[in-house]
């Protein structure tokens, strides 16, 4: 199978989740999944986990879905790449030191070298 590269440009909880998930699930059948995080999306792999202090995430819990935390704790044991684009932290004014255990902070040439001819979903 084909790697799956997924851009996430956005802080928005709903494109987040649904990267996530796209992700996880693409990596539970065994693909291997490169999540580059840019500009405002770059939020997501904060250790403060903004992100989590939406409102949806406690709808989420409330319905038995997966929330944000929960898919990043997959994503991790299913040894999803993740990458914080090093200028959309600049951007952003996010120092990598913030950034969970694990990310890795590269640019865009990087993300593209990982996923080669691979498709690319955009959140």
């Amino acid at each position: 199978m084909k790697p799956l590269g997924v851009m996430l440009v956005t802080d928005q909880h709903d494109r987040a989740h649904a990267a996530l998930i796209l992700a996880t699930g693409a990596a539970a059948i065994g693909r291997e999944v490169v999540i580059f995080a840019t500009q405002s999306g770059c939020h997501l792999f904060e250790a403060a986990a903004p992100l989590q202090a939406d409102p949806r995430e406690s709808r989420l819990a409330e319905r038995g879905v997966a929330g944000i935390a929960e898919l990043l704790a997959a994503a991790n044991d299913l040894g999803i790449r993740r990458i914080a684009c090093e200028a959309g932290l600049r951007a952003e004014a996010i120092p990598p030191s913030t950034l969970l255990p694990g990310i890795e902070v590269a640019g865009i040439v990087t993300f593209l070298a990982a996923i080669g001819e691979a498709p690319i979903a955009t959140f």
